[in-house]
């Protein structure tokens, strides 16, 4: 894959001890992985350092290790090429990027608060109906997984969709260098990160990195519908080329006819109604996530119907408003995150779920929104009043909605503050005792781990 020439000049490192290597097979940053003549980038998490292990990855037969200034002190490893960089980290991100450069064929990138992983998944089952697409896997969106994934790219794709996560300022412009994409798309603004970003003008600075860094032909696709986004598509500027989605009718891409089914949605695409659409989740606001995926289908060229085709059998990933069932007790999994939008977008689907028991909530803490955490967790708490029968939290912050719920008309006896997913499920099987016609949602913070809900 990589000649060590080519290395040293992708990372600007330093040659400390040749080796016997000139190429290299791959990149490697887990010796439980690696393969013979990997490169092995020693890199340093919270819990671990990767040059505690530069003798394993040597014995496992790596035929390059990277490591960081200073870090190869003592190390005797005569057959084995050594580079020296500033930061290991820094050095995945490079070579990476230096890798996707080889390849002239189109990247779509995907940011936004909410919604990222959803579209990205939409938009490779929609272009795998006859494109070789290369993504990244599931959340891997950050400054390793992107990385990672861009290292996978290879003669035999036809296509990138990466998505961009973010929490804090700088990162959606790193990323976006490396992968270079061409196409990018931002889903909305919402008040994620806030501990960082402030605000959702902060929120909005970081996200439209993004658009700031496009190569050719630079389009953009926004959410015509979000008011920060707005504002820049009212901007007429050369580059980028853009592209709106939403609900109202004045975006390129806007749904028509919108009807409720069984466990899902189904609608038509500009008024034209010979080609329908159908979502097989809940969640109103996944119209715009399959909105914005349809965008990306028709710049590619995909006819409506196949488009459709696609659409009609996608499974949407795991945690995201997904119906599951134990025994006959029926849950709204949305355990993959939270934040105030996302779970607005949530209590709005088990309001209008249909079902002739309880709607009962249960929710985790939302982190990471700075100033505004307790305001958050209260207006959390008004909304489920509205929303739910049965409210339980989970976690210290989100007593304060249990509070606010209390005040907006929720009986004292409906609601109840624990602090584990482990007491609030004792107070659901054994107070609570939820009938098959009740339907339960649960949804918290990704560090909640509300999925433990589900477990036997």
């Amino acid at each position: 894959m990589f000649k060590v020439n080519e290395l040293l000049k992708a990372v600007s490192g330093k040659l400390i001890n040749p080796g016997n290597s000139a190429d290299v097979k791959g990149i490697s940053i887990d010796t439980r992985t690696i393969k013979p003549l990997d490169a092995f980038l020693a890199m340093k998490g919270d819990n671990f350092d990767g040059h505690d292990f530069i003798g394993l990855a040597v014995n496992k037969g790596a035929g390059c290790i990277i490591i960081e200034k200073g870090k190869g002190k003592g190390k005797d490893f005569a057959k084995t090429t050594i580079i020296e960089v500033k930061s290991t980290v820094k050095a995945l991100g490079d070579i990476a990027g230096f890798h996707r450069r080889k390849f002239d064929i189109p990247v779509i990138a995907v940011t936004g608060s909410n919604g990222k992983t959803t579209v990205k998944e939409m938009i490779g089952w929609i272009l795998s109906e006859k494109l070789n697409v290369l993504k990244n896997e599931g959340t891997k969106n950050n400054h390793i997984g992107l990385p990672l994934a861009l290292l996978n790219l290879n003669a035999r794709h036809d296509i990138v969709v990466v998505e961009i996560g973010t929490n804090h300022f700088g990162e959606v412009e790193y990323l976006a260098k490396i992968c270079q994409a061409n196409i990018g798309l931002i889903t909305n603004i919402g008040p994620s990160h806030l501990e960082y970003f402030k605000n959702l003008e902060g929120v909005l600075r970081e996200k439209y990195a993004l658009i700031r860094n496009l190569k050719k032909p630079h389009i953009a696709v926004l959410n015509g519908d979000d008011g920060l986004l707005r504002k820049k598509l009212c901007v007429k500027t050369k580059k980028p080329f853009t592209l709106s989605f939403g609900i109202e009718s004045k975006c390129d891409f806007f749904p028509s006819n919108i009807s409720n089914l069984d466990g899902g949605m189904e609608f038509t695409i500009n008024a034209a109604g010979n080609c329908k659409f159908r979502l097989n989740t809940l969640g109103y606001h996944n119209i715009y996530n399959a909105l914005s995926a349809i965008s990306i289908g028709r710049i590619f060229g995909m006819p409506y119907k196949d488009i459709a085709r696609r659409l009609n059998a996608f499974e949407f990933p795991p945690g995201r408003l997904k119906i599951i069932r134990l025994g006959d007790i029926k849950f709204i999994d949305d355990t993959y995150n939270s934040n105030p939008l996302s779970l607005k977008q949530a209590l709005n689907s088990l309001y209008n779920f249909k079902n002739r028991g309880r709607k009962i909530f249960l929710m985790g803490d939302m982190r990471e929104l700075g100033s505004r955490t307790e305001a958050f967790h209260r207006q959390a708490g008004r909304e489920a009043a509205r929303s739910c029968d049965i409210l339980i939290t989970v976690g210290e912050l989100s007593r304060a909605a249990a509070n606010a719920a209390r005040k907006n008309g929720l009986g004292k006896n409906m609601v109840f503050s624990c602090c584990s997913c482990r007491e609030a499920k004792e107070i659901l099987y054994n107070d609570i005792l939820p009938a098959k016609e009740d339907v339960i949602l649960v949804k918290g913070s990704r560090s909640m781990k509300m999925e433990e809900i589900f477990k036997v």
